[in-house]
């Protein structure tokens, strides 16, 4: 299984509205395939232009490490060197934070990654997961 198109703009559409139903400051949100390639992105009106970039960083090391936002989180506080290797062999691409949520099948399997900013990083989770369970698929915050 994978992401189509269809159900990355539902997971951003719907992300969107819980976004503004929360009251959140302007949303970003991005969705990959389980390689890492962007399928889909929006950044809402005023949200600041390097929003793609962080939104990425939050999905991107969700896909390639098979490890939600909240748990590189807490990897990087117990071990700060990881992350700083990881962040070396990705190029600086990987924000790990909340926020990075893991799309998986049925099974369990990585099937791609969402990635919210613009509020509070649990924030940006909640809108998250919200979105993607709104798309039917299941998340990892």
């Amino acid at each position: 299984m994978s992401v189509s198109l269809r159900k990355a703009r539902t997971i951003i559409r719907k992300t969107l509205e819980k976004g503004r139903e929360m009251e959140l400051k302007p949303l970003s949100v991005i969705v990959l395939d389980a390689g890492g390639h962007v399928i889909a992105f929006e950044r809402e009106d005023d949200a600041a232009p390097g929003r793609f970039a962080i939104a990425h960083g939050k999905a991107y090391g969700s896909v390639m490490l098979g490890m939600a936002g909240t748990a590189q989180m807490q990897r990087a506080e117990a071990q700060a060197y990881f992350m700083a290797a990881v962040n070396g062999v990705y190029g600086g691409q990987v924000v790990p934070v909340p926020g990075g949520v893991l799309l998986r099948d049925r099974k369990g399997a990585v099937i791609g990654a969402v990635g919210v900013t613009g509020d509070t990083s649990d924030n940006d989770a909640a809108a998250g997961m919200a979105g993607i369970e709104a798309s039917g698929l299941t998340g990892e915050i």
